[in-house]
């Protein structure tokens, strides 16, 4: 029974931002409780390669290079899964990011306008592309950040387009119920690719950053730690859960950590 609410035997799934960092994470964690994943994203060899790894553990997975903030893209991206499996079940909205720090008096106006259209713009267009080919049932997970809710500085830019997509989440879950379920999860320091580039840190500042954090967990974040709260929120065990917006951060929304 309790292996049963986890099992995504028979479902079609489409990670968006699947060539590293969570979006490769969550591809896996997905592909282990029996979905067909979609590998989405726009490097061809990153995806290709996840793709593959998943194929090599005995999963079902193909890769669509994708720009998300392109529509022809996007519909052809949630087709493929169609015309490949014949059904899609779970939209996962990974893709995002921005790898500048600024003031916001000082953030070029196309930053401002890039992360919007990658962060939350994305959002939304893959969710109505994705909705009209969904099912009963579909799923649809946005990834935001505890940056929606706390200020972090140089990345007002980033924080607002996140706390946009808290929003959205709860207008989707609203007017999509109760044919798709629409959550969002919050991560917290993941040192991803991404978020290292964007902070200037290398590997060798993290053990710091882990002292001064002060985490409750006790450490930062995995990738498959955000991978297996999004398996709860696509599989039977949260079928009476939309609409909700939850923090994956290791206790940083109660210790007031970033």
């Amino acid at each position: 029974m309790s292996k049963d609410l986890f099992t995504l035997d028979g479902d079609v799934a489409v990670v968006t931002g699947a060539g590293s960092g969570i979006g490769e994470g969550t591809a896996h964690v997905l592909a282990a409780a029996g979905a067909r994943v979609v590998c989405a994203g726009r490097r061809e060899a990153e995806i290709a390669r996840v793709a593959n790894d998943i194929r090599d553990k005995g999963g079902e997975a193909i890769s669509v290079p994708t720009d998300v903030t392109k529509d022809e893209e996007v519909a052809s991206l949630m087709q493929a899964a169609v015309d490949k499996w014949g059904q899609l079940d779970i939209l996962v909205n990974n893709a995002g990011g921005s790898p500048i720090q600024a003031p916001l008096l000082e953030l070029p106006r196309e930053e401002w306008d890039a992360t919007m259209a990658l962060n939350l713009t994305a959002v939304w267009n893959c969710t109505r592309f994705a909705a009209r080919q969904m099912n009963d049932n579909g799923r649809v997970v946005n990834v935001s950040s505890v940056a929606a809710r706390h200020v972090v500085p140089g990345s007002g830019h980033y924080s607002a387009a996140k706390r946009a997509v808290n929003s959205l989440t709860q207008s989707f879950a609203y007017e999509l119920g109760p044919r798709i379920r629409v959550n969002c999860v919050m991560p917290g320091l993941v040192p991803t690719a991404i978020a290292m580039k964007a902070l200037n840190w290398t590997d060798a500042d993290l053990p710091a950053v882990e002292k001064r954090l002060r985490l409750p967990a006790g450490r930062l974040g995995k990738p498959e730690d955000l991978g297996a709260a999004i398996l709860y929120f696509v599989s039977p065990a949260g079928a009476w859960v939309t609409g909700e917006c939850i923090a994956i951060s290791g206790g940083a929304m109660i210790a007031g950590a970033l």
